[in-house]
């Protein structure tokens, strides 16, 4: 999906792949900050190969996509020969919230709903989260944000302080927030930051879409030593990112840290690196081809 404020003449890179290695195209297209991504599966489950498109507000240079791809196939475990076709080429502008309005209905999480705003769900005894339809990485449609939301609603305690890295649109801090609001805690230390400047600023506006802008520090920049400890720590990044920065991490969380935004494929890496740590008994949880794992951090 694209942002609707992008400008109105983009760039695309068209890939059509065998069907299995789909995602791992659209994981390389994130990782080359594309300002969308679109899937063209043509309905069919019996197709030879599909169609990934990465939009760009500028084409990224060839060597660095060949780079890119070449990391998310042998991660994904594909090669080169699963790549069918590349095509460059401009795209003229569409209304792509209209487009987002046809295809996006509210859709139900562990104890929460993602919403568009221009739905009106039924909560019933669930917790709605508004999303503008800015990006796709963020919206609860992606296999890391659910398996986050799905942690953040078994594992935390209302009137935690609560550290969200990369925080994308938000999500994950609004729903730890609005999880606040319901038992009445207005005052808990929440933080959530990223290295994405734009990210930074779309999170502030769905936080003030779902009045909880005042409860959450929205920063531009990556964790830090310098970065205080909190009870709750969600770090849905990428495992080339987790890894270096992983005693890090653990050394900001005093009771729960949830990470994703790992591969099934490297589920090993993962707890290898926080055995190392002395956590060997981190909870993993899957979806698609991602996990979280949720460890309990020993303070103290």
């Amino acid at each position: 999906m694209i942002d609707s404020k992008s400008p109105l003449k983009w760039f695309a890179i068209e890939i059509t792949v065998e069907p299995d290695a789909a995602e791992a195209i659209e994981h390389a297209f994130n990782s080359l900050e594309s300002v969308g991504t679109e899937i063209n599966h043509l309905r069919k489950s019996d197709v030879e190969g599909v169609t990934v498109i990465g939009y760009f507000n500028d084409l990224p240079e060839d060597e660095t996509v060949q780079d890119e791809i070449h990391y998310a196939l042998r991660t994904y475990g594909f090669d080169e020969d699963s790549i069918k076709t590349i095509e460059r080429h401009e795209v003229i502008d569409r209304d792509w919230l209209s487009e987002w309005k046809k295809h996006w209905k509210p859709s139900e999480v562990a104890g929460f709903i993602i919403s568009p705003p221009w739905e009106k769900p039924d909560p019933a005894d669930k917790i709605v989260i508004f999303i503008e339809p800015n990006m796709a990485f963020g919206t609860g449609t992606h296999e890391t944000t659910q398996l986050c939301l799905a942690a953040i609603d078994k594992n935390y305690v209302a009137g935690e302080t609560f550290l969200d890295i990369g925080t994308g649109t938000g999500i994950l801090s609004i729903a730890a927030a609005k999880l606040n609001a319901a038992k009445g805690y207005s005052d808990v230390e929440m933080y959530a930051c990223d290295t994405d400047k734009d990210s930074v600023f779309i999170a502030i506006e769905n936080a003030k879409l779902n009045a909880v802008a005042e409860t959450i520090y929205f920063h531009f920049g990556p964790a830090t030593e310098t970065t205080p400890v909190f009870d709750f720590v969600c770090a849905n990044l990428t495992l080339d990112v987790i890894l270096p920065n992983l005693e890090m991490i653990l050394s900001k969380t005093k009771r729960i840290l949830v990470l994703s935004g790992v591969l099934t494929v490297q589920e090993e890496e993962i707890l290898g690196a926080l055995a190392s740590f002395g956590y060997s008994n981190a909870e993993v949880a899957r979806a698609g081809e991602w996990i979280s794992a949720t460890v309990h951090v020993r303070t103290g």
